[in-house]
């Protein structure tokens, strides 16, 4: 079984770092760009549903409705 080592540098055998802890000048890396590479031009978002999948909520929306009134003209005439 291997014994966990602290994932926690030792900070006086930490190279670069000043007596109080923080990092001289120069020691960090230069801060990201704002602008990501391959980012292509804006395309504005499309508005709506397309047709097929309103097609097809409508037609379950009337076979639902469809049987209801079927069900309720079966009770009724009982």
């Amino acid at each position: 079984m291997t014994v966990p080592s602290n994932p926690d540098p030792d900070p006086r055998s930490t190279t670069g770092l000043e007596p109080g802890g923080g990092v001289p000048p120069g020691e960090t890396p230069p801060a990201e760009t704002g602008t990501s590479t391959g980012v292509g031009p804006h395309r504005r978002p499309t508005r709506g549903w397309a047709a097929g999948p309103l097609v097809i909520v409508l037609i379950v929306v009337f076979v639902v409705a469809l049987f209801f009134a079927v069900y309720g003209i079966v009770l009724a005439t009982r």
